[in-house]
Parts: structure tokens; sequence; C-alpha cells
């Protein structure tokens, strides 16, 4: 391709990373091509459904205002599950959120297509259905893409803001990543549910408009590391969850075990727990959806940059499992890397010496901040079980026993509750929870 016919930058994912990317260098005047590989942008991405508007803000300023959002969150909950009970363990009422939200459910099918418009307006070549076969390269260099409907295009730089689902291999195909290993990746699923907007409100005990978010952990996964939720939106609800790779897979297992194991068991699970079925009663599945979800914590994030190429959001390994944050990391890496090609294109200099710029404003955000601190997260339950699977047993039988008015005298039942926990592990069960919480705070303190 001719010097002439050469993009300034080509961005492979219609995300939130890569339209923040494609926006925030098209406004600056670069020709720049955001690919997406559905029939339109949020047609293929998936997530579970909480969006914060601050870092939307920084890309497009004040127009996040049109943006097509479902419901400020004005309600936590935090639900530890056994068989037989939900242990409310947080809730949190917000009400300073109704003035001003600081986030909101959505649907990916509608913001995700709306944000790309946005990227058109400000000059970006959107080009959807096809699918980014491989990088180009010469002389270890990425000089561009090739795609199966386009055929080869040429740019100074790449920005992959894929995700990590099995068609999503550009980095590791190429020798730039390695592969992901399993316990390095989530698998989600997720229903979107209808129900009437009144009968949500109701439900979930919200104003009109507003809405509520519920995670729940323990039995909800069947044990395994992960949680399920239900987020509110407008005139559905967004119900799912997912759990590790590895533990999904397990080679251990048999192939009983295994078939149990499935995303869609552990969702279906779930749906039929007796706390959760009255509040999805009478809807209507209207969409499923399942996802690759980054787990890998920040060890497990790959080389973010290169000569040609950046890596931003899920591709980059940036998620925050704890806080089930996602979007906002990817959105605000799309707009760093937008602005490093901008300093790039001024200095003429695509090189890794130059866009190595991308990492180091990176290390100096929140987003490196974050990543290091629950680097160690998803490891800890990984390796104990115990956690999201004994303990919330046995706190289940203190409380039952604790709140059962039984003619028992509260003296005795004290004294039951000390012999429960001490023969079966309450004081490890302490520990374990005090250890965790160490673990989780111990990067602040560095």
């Amino acid at each position: 391709m001719a010097d002439e016919e050469k993009l300034d930058a080509i961005v492979v994912g219609a995300g939130p990373a890569g339209t923040a990317a494609a926006y925030t260098m098209a406004r600056a005047g670069l020709q720049v091509a955001l690919i997406e590989r559905g029939v339109k942008p949020g047609s293929k991405n998936v997530m579970g459904g909480i969006f914060y508007p601050h870092y939307l803000e920084l890309v497009v300023g004040d127009a996040w205002r049109e943006a097509p959002l479902e419901r400020p969150i004005i309600e936590e909950q935090r639900w530890m599950m056994t068989d037989q009970a939900a242990i409310r363990l947080l809730g949190y009422k917000n009400l300073r959120n109704r003035e001003h939200p600081h986030s909101f459910s959505v649907l990916r099918a509608r913001f995700d297509a709306w944000f790309a418009g946005k990227a058109e307006e400000v000059g970006a070549l959107l080009i959807p259905e096809t699918v980014v076969e491989e990088l180009i390269l010469r002389d270890g260099r990425v000089i561009g893409v090739r795609t199966g409907r386009e055929g080869d295009l040429y740019a100074d730089v790449v920005v992959v803001c894929e995700g990590i689902g099995l068609g999503s291999r550009l980095l590791e195909k190429a020798g730039l990543k390695p592969p992901l290993k399993p316990n390095q990746a989530a698998m989600a699923v997720k229903e979107v549910i209808a129900l009437d907007p009144a009968v949500i409100e109701s439900r979930f005990n919200c104003e009109p408009g507003e809405g509520a978010s519920i995670e729940c952990y323990g039995s909800a996964t069947m044990g395994l590391s992960g949680f399920m939720f239900i987020y509110t939106n407008r005139d559905t609800i967004s119900v799912g969850g997912g759990a590790l790779l590895s533990e999904l897979c397990d080679t251990r297992l048999s192939r009983e075990e295994l078939a149990r194991r499935t995303p869609n068991s552990i969702l279906n699970h779930f749906k039929s727990h007796p706390a959760i079925r009255p509040l999805l009663q009478g809807g209507e599945t209207v969409e499923y959806l399942a996802k690759m979800i980054p787990e890998g914590g920040y060890r497990g994030i790959p080389r973010l940059y290169g000569d040609g190429y950046l890596v931003c959001g899920d591709a980059a390994g940036l998620s925050n499992p704890v806080h089930r944050e996602g979007s906002n990391l990817a959105m605000e890496s799309g707009r760093i890397a937008g602005e490093v090609v901008i300093h790039a294109k001024e200095k003429g200099d695509f090189s890794a010496r130059s866009l190595r710029e991308y990492k180091m404003r990176l290390d100096r955000s929140w987003i490196m901040a974050d990543m290091r601190k629950y680097d160690r997260a998803v490891p800890l339950l990984e390796h104990n079980p115990r956690m999201l699977g004994t303990y919330p047993g046995l706190l289940d039988r203190a409380l039952d026993e604790f709140f059962r008015v039984d003619g028992v005298s509260k003296w005795d039942k004290q004294s039951k509750i000390f012999r429960m926990l001490r023969k079966e592990g309450g004081v490890r069960m302490l520990w374990d929870t005090l250890k965790a919480g160490w673990t989780l705070a111990r990067p602040l303190h560095r």
C-alpha cells in the first residue's frame, strides 16, 4: 500500500477501550479506522452491566449525558449464599446518587453503538462485520492488520482492544503475548430478562427510574471462585455471573462433575435459589450472552506496547474483579493510548521507545495502582475454597441458631454456637478472614 493510503491508526475492537482510543485520535485529526467484528458495535460485546460515566465524560465531555444508560444505581447489596439461606453482608442505599449518580446499569448493545457513533462524528472510520485475522509484521514491527473482508490495511500504529475470547488471539498469533492460563480467565454468562418497570421497582425497592445491584457469593456459584449478579435496567434485569476457567475445566473431575460446572448450569442453579427465584418470576429471557473475562491480575498483564502497537482494555488484562470494574479501566486505557498516539504522530516516531509513554502513564495512574492492590485477590479465593464453600455454611448455621426462638436460653444458644465454631473451624474462619483482609490491604502500605 502506498504511503498516502496508509492510515495513522487502526483500532481493533469497538468496545469501550477501542472506541475511546479511536474517538480521542480522530478528534485530534488523525485518520483512524475502528474495526469491529460484529454487525454493529455492541452486538458481540458483553459485560455484567455496571458503567461509570466519569470516564466517559473524560472522553466526550458533556455529551455523556446523551448516552443510552439504563438506571442510576442507588442501592448495592452483597449476599453470601448457601443452598438454604442468603446472608446479606452489605446493603448500602446511597441517596446522594439520586442527584449525582456515579454508576449506572448499561446494556452494551445500546451503549456501544451510540459511543461508536460519536467516534464517527469526529472522523473515525467504523468498519463493522470485519474480522481481523492477524497482525501484519515487518522486521518485528506491526505495520497493519489482515482482514477477511477488507484485505490488508496498513497504519503507523495498531491499537489492539479485542477481548480475550477464543476468537481473540492476535497478540498470541504474532508472538507478542503468551497464551492465557486457565486460572487467568473467568467464563461468564448473562441473561437479559424482560420485566415491567413497575415490577422491577417493587421487587428491588427502587423509586421510579432508580436501580439496584445484588452480587452473590458462595453457593451462588456452587462454591467456585467467582460471583453471580442481578442488575436492574429500565425494563429488563441482567442476571449472570461466572467462575474461573481453571475450576470449570478441572481435569481432575469426572465427566459428570464437569457437566454440573458449566456456566449455564451455574446460572440455572443461581436462578432457582429460593431467594432469587421470586425476583425473576414472570420474566421473559430476551437475550443470552457469554464472555471470557481477564482475571490474571497485575502479574498477568502482558507487554502493553512495542514497535507499532499498543494494547488496551481486556486484551491488556485490565480488570478488577473485587470491585467488578472493567469498562472504566478499558475506557481510560483507550483514552490514554489515543493521546500517546497523538504525541507519537507529532514526533513522527511510532517505535517502542516512543510508545513506551503509554506504559509509563498507566504506571502513574489509578489503573495500575488498583491492579497492584488486588493482584492477589483471585489466587486468594482459588487457593482457599473454604471461603466460598465451608465458611458460608458455618455462618449460616450459627445465624440460624442465633435467631431461632425455641425455648432455649440465650446463654445456652451462645454456648452451642461457640462449641460449633470451635469444632468446625470457626477459629480458622476468623484467621482466614483476617489474613485475606491483610493480603488485600497490604499493597496500600508499600
